[in-house]
């Protein structure tokens, strides 16, 4: 897929007076297990974005580990994530629960920021201007970059919770509903990680 990114969006808020601009994006909204999480970039500097740097769902989980690691450690970036558990996802509902990890991310940046531009159309109430940019991770380096934290972060903590609760097969499919985790909910239940409040983990009943 041809790589789309450009400053655009962060030049146009540059233009309308914000001069601290953040990209933020989620990873795990759609899955029947986990947490979400969002992610929070402001570049520094717009000279260039790492090579590589797309939409995280464009990249392989190779890629994404080296740009996680070449992200978090680059001058030129401040960044933060920020989760909502599962609880909260069944105690608010997952877009609450995505906009709360939205918020978290956004509060623990380093810098005091002037707008949020923000991956989707359904935007959270947050203490700074925003922008909704439908398919924004592949097209502000600023959410691209949010969007690889939020799912490399995500990723390694479902990887963990395999260790806690295994048969799952966590490791493999995230917490996303695919025939292996359908799969393992018939032979085993759901698990204490699993969002109570989804149809599909409803069905199968709870033993904790």
């Amino acid at each position: 897929m041809k790589n789309m990114l450009s400053w655009e969006f962060e030049q146009t808020a540059t233009a309308d007076g914000a001069r601290v601009i953040a990209g933020i994006d989620e990873a795990g909204r759609g899955c029947l297990a986990g947490p979400v999480v969002a992610g929070a970039c402001v570049f520094s500097r717009r000279a260039a974005w790492p090579a590589g740097l797309n939409d995280s769902k464009q990249l392989s989980r190779a890629q994404r580990q080296r740009l996680y690691e070449e992200l978090t450690v680059s001058g030129d970036l401040h960044w933060a994530v920020g989760v909502a558990s599962v609880a909260e996802i069944d105690r608010v509902n997952i877009l609450q629960a995505t906009f709360l990890a939205m918020h978290r991310a956004l509060e623990g940046l380093a810098r005091t920021v002037d707008m949020a531009l923000i991956d989707g159309s359904q935007m959270p109430r947050l203490t700074v201007r925003i922008r909704g940019i439908v398919k924004g991770d592949g097209k502000s380096p600023s959410i691209a970059a949010a969007s690889i934290l939020a799912k490399e972060t995500r990723d390694r903590m479902m990887e963990e919770a395999e260790k806690n609760f295994p048969g799952y097969e966590f490791a493999k499919h995230k917490g996303y509903g695919t025939a292996r985790h359908f799969a393992a909910l018939g032979r085993l239940g759901p698990c204490e990680i699993h969002r109570r409040t989804f149809a599909p983990v409803a069905r199968c009943g709870f033993k904790y």
